[in-house]
């Protein structure tokens, strides 16, 4: 027994495990990568509404950029 060991030695079986882990892992690692896929492939066909015009011109007297005349001047502007 001892002497079929030392004939192909301990190593011939250490790298059948380690040759056997990694597959698992780089199944398991597939499987997971797959499912992520999966899922974000589904949000990106989902469309977020797009900003109008309108609504970058209200934005910017929301946050003080423009004034009210400023304002009323392009949204009267927009509209024609």
């Amino acid at each position: 027994m001892w002497g079929y060991m030392h004939e192909y030695g301990w190593n011939g079986i250490g790298f059948g495990m380690v040759g056997m882990l990694l597959f698992w892992v780089l199944l398991i690692v597939a499987i997971i990568a797959l499912i992520k896929y999966t899922l974000n492939t589904g949000k990106s066909f989902e469309r977020t509404p797009e900003k109008t015009l309108l609504d970058i011109l209200k934005e910017r007297y929301a946050h003080g950029e423009i004034g009210r005349e400023e304002f009323e001047q392009k949204k009267h502007d927009l509209k024609d």
